[in-house]
């Protein structure tokens, strides 16, 4: 959640070596210990993860989410960061998989029937010319909320899905969420200050945290938590920076969900039309027979 890091690894090893070699003279035996600590400083670690993840802008990412109310959903194909952007199947307890595709506010949603001749309807996500504030659960998302955050620690190696990782795990209050990236400065101003807003509503959040061998963030487990109740999730990724690029819909088979509004609203004024005319055919047949002394169609 790299090169950077077995660099860096490298070069804590090698000044251990020397170090150990010096304290062997002196007596001294713990240099390896405090070299092994540094190279998995969690910050330092979450801060070469985040900078490698941004410069990869995609990757695969399978996620499955327990929902405030009980449900289960997921997703399964392409995240991108930076802008915000997926291209992945939804799922839902009892609902048939839908495709969603979503490139900064535009989001393409993928119509069981065509619509119009199109089978896909676009949605703004903007409000008022402004950006929809959202959170993507992409890889550099979850290791933005964890850049400069302290209270993270470092369990140790593990392998999840057979993939060699380090491990690190804490918990944050809203205040902790808040600071987030303001000691370590690795995020574009506009970028953090979007993250910020973003987690406005979290009132605490736990995370689970794998990184692998090659500095890319492997698997996030999360608990997050606000006014409305808790939600976990759990998300996996891989195929960092060969991922293909996300990409909107063919032109021709898109309808934007203003154009559906707009003929939803006529089709019902036109029904509002013909329910009136109905109703005057109706009175008139009335009067008629009334008229010539038969029963009324009303009572």
């Amino acid at each position: 959640m790299n090169s950077a890091v077995r660099t860096r690894a490298g070069v804590a090893m090698a000044g251990a070596a020397l170090l150990v070699g010096g304290l062997t003279a002196c007596g001294g035996a713990d240099g390896g210990k405090g070299a092994d600590a540094k190279a998995h400083d969690p910050v330092e670690a979450v801060k070469a993860s985040y900078l490698k993840t941004v410069a990869a802008k995609f990757a695969k990412a399978e996620v499955s989410t327990v929902g405030k109310d009980g449900k289960t959903s997921g997703q399964s194909g392409t995240k991108g960061w930076y802008p915000s952007g997926h291209d992945v199947v939804l799922k839902g307890d009892g609902e048939p998989d839908s495709r969603s595709i979503m490139m900064g506010d535009t989001v393409y949603s993928q119509l069981d029937k065509p619509l119009k001749g199109k089978t896909w309807m676009q949605m703004d996500l903007s409000k008022d010319g402004k950006p929809g504030v959202r959170l993507n659960e992409d890889p550099a998302e979850y290791l933005a909320m964890l850049l400069g955050q302290e209270k993270l620690t470092h369990v140790g190696a593990e392998q999840t899905d057979g993939i060699d990782a380090q491990h690190y795990k804490g918990s944050f209050t809203n205040a902790d969420l808040l600071k987030a990236d303001e000691s370590t400065k690795a995020m574009e101003e506009k970028n953090r200050q979007y993250l910020h807003e973003s987690v406005k509503h979290i009132t605490a959040f736990e995370v689970d945290l794998w990184i692998g061998a090659d500095g890319y963030p492997v698997r996030v487990d999360s608990s997050s938590t606000d006014d409305k109740g808790t939600s976990k999730t759990t998300a996996k990724f891989s195929d960092f920076g060969r991922a293909a690029a996300v990409q909107p819909p063919p032109a021709d088979q898109v309808v934007t969900f203003d154009a559906v509004m707009k003929g939803v609203d006529a089709d019902l004024e036109q029904v509002d039309k013909d329910l009136a005319q109905a109703d005057k055919d109706l009175e008139e047949a009335d009067k008629t027979l009334r008229d010539a002394g038969l029963p009324g169609l009303r009572r």
